[in-house]
């Protein structure tokens, strides 16, 4: 009878560690300020090789700016040979343009404590982007609505280790296309205080979202200071078409951060290899940033590289790949070799389920992102299949995850409370450390915790109804929903966000197109 009477003691102190991890409390982590090296794979030589071959796709093939007359004289002032789309570039020219992009930048956010600094040796850590269908264990897959975006950013506000609100954490396909935007920007600004993203979907949705800007923080400060932290896809390869580029040219002219990144998938989008891909890479965002710094020299800009492999067979995108890996960790050596921030990596996986291969790849996702040098890393949680979903349960299993990484980033400290010495001392050979003073003054904080995975004994497990990470992870979802409260907002800011979107709705007929 005394082994039972141990153990019900051992759960008495589990139920009361259990209640301290489950009691709410809205915090968010800084983000991440690097204390570890960057994992490098690409010689001097090598680099060489590549910034060179880059320079030369540049000058002898070309990119092409489609549908963009203004973009493409913007080139010829610029010195660039243009000719009719193709835009070839003498060399040098795109790096001399990209100098003068800072290294990196403050993303504001409305609630100062929760404002960001891109760049150096910083990681901040954003959710999933894009996904038109949504996940749970209750509707399983479905196409995205409203209700579902508004809880994903609720999701968001209450996860500790997220420090940014993203931007399109699903499409809500039950608004019109030329009115979702508003309905976004309105949920990310009035949901959540942390930092968000704009629209790119067209230049005058781009010119919106700085409009709502300008009345959540004020016109002269949004002019000022940069609060919008937005993603221009390259249409690899080499290819820059009218869209992205006109939002590009409203957050640039507005002194608000773009992304500049190709969309890769080794094998369809770039070559094969590595070194041929990471040149593809270096090429495009060369031409990218440059054109950012004409429209506004000292426009923050990042440099994205989000990059996959194809699956041969199939066709499908493949994730967690070590050529994926090889390739991130090679486009960070290039982005800090130019001196620009980073956007590479995130919960990357190929699977239809948050399943053991969805964590399988997300962990060398996210891994490498950490160990890459990644300064912004979009789709840090949430996301399923490809990028086909937002998943609501793994969207919370990442976010706890996500703490993983703000502990290996802390490195390993030397100072005399980590050397621990008066605990070996006390000790001594044959003793045990629970007990010890050290042990009392940190056991609280010496270990990362979880709030989702389970590291109950097997009967316990067993008696709470063997529940999988899935199921927890769904009471997870339902328990912060449920204790979401809303940040506080001034009520006059509130009622002219309200007015700005319920007036441009008004303005124009619903498109679904």
């Amino acid at each position: 009878m005394a082994e039972p009477a141990r153990r019900r003691g051992r759960g008495g102190g589990g139920a009361a560690r259990r209640a301290e991890r489950t009691a709410i409390s809205i915090e968010t982590a800084k983000y991440i300020e690097r204390n570890i090296p960057n994992f490098e794979v690409l010689t001097e030589e090598a680099l060489e090789i590549i910034e060179a071959n880059a320079e030369t796709v540049l000058e002898e093939i070309g990119v092409n700016f489609v549908d963009n007359p203004a973009a493409l004289e913007r080139w010829r002032e610029a010195g660039a040979d243009v000719q009719g789309e193709r835009v070839r570039l003498p060399k040098g020219l795109a790096r001399k343009l990209c100098a003068t992009a800072p290294s990196q930048y403050t993303q504001h956010a409305r609630n100062p404590e929760k404002s960001v600094v891109v760049g150096g040796r910083n990681l901040v850590l954003a959710p999933v982007y894009g996904p038109p269908f949504v996940r749970d264990v209750e509707g399983g897959r479905r196409y995205a609505t409203m209700e579902d975006f508004r809880k994903f950013v609720k999701l968001g506000y209450m996860s500790k280790w997220l420090h940014h609100s993203g931007g399109t954490v699903c499409e809500p396909t039950d608004i019109p296309v030329n009115k979702r935007h508003l309905d976004m920007l309105h949920a990310h600004m009035t949901l959540s205080d942390k930092p968000f993203m704009g629209s790119v979907t067209a230049p005058e949705r781009a010119q919106d979202s700085v409009e709502m800007c300008e009345i959540l923080f004020g016109k002269d400060f949004v002019q000022e200071n940069t609060v919008m932290t937005s993603l221009i896809n390259i249409n690899s390869p080499m290819q820059f078409d009218d869209v992205m580029m006109g939002a590009l040219e409203v957050y640039a002219k507005n002194n608000q951060a773009a992304i500049i990144s190709p969309f890769i998938v080794g094998g369809a989008m770039a070559p094969v290899s590595v070194a041929g891909t990471l040149t593809q890479v270096l090429a495009e965002v060369l031409a990218g940033i440059a054109y950012s710094q004409l429209i506004r020299p000292g426009a923050p800009v990042i440099m994205g590289a989000f990059v996959t492999s194809i699956d041969m067979g199939s066709g499908a995108p493949t994730f967690g790949t070590p050529e994926a890996a090889h390739i991130t960790y090679g486009a960070g050596q290039l982005a800090r070799r130019l001196g620009l921030p980073y956007r590479s990596a995130g919960s990357f996986c190929g699977s239809k389920l948050p399943d053991a291969q969805a964590a399988y790849e997300t962990a060398n996702s996210l891994n490498m992102g950490l160990m890459s040098g990644v300064n912004f890393m979009l789709h840090s949680c949430g996301w399923l299949e490809g990028g086909l979903v937002s998943s609501f349960e793994k969207f919370v299993m990442d976010a706890d995850q996500l703490g993983t990484l703000h502990g290996l980033a802390k490195g390993v400290s030397v100072d005399e409370n980590a050397q621990a010495m008066d605990a070996i001392r006390e000790v001594g050979p044959g003793g045990h450390y629970l007990g010890c003073a050290h042990t009392q003054a940190n056991f609280k904080d010496a270990f990362w915790k979880t709030d989702l995975l389970d590291y109950k004994p097997f009967e316990t497990w067993s008696e709470e109804g063997s529940k999988d990470t899935v199921a927890l992870a769904s009471e997870r979802v339902k328990f912060l929903l449920d204790n979401y409260k809303q940040p506080s907002m001034d009520p006059g800011i509130a009622e002219a966000l309200a007015g700005y979107v319920a007036n441009k709705k008004a303005s124009m007929p619903d498109s679904f197109t």
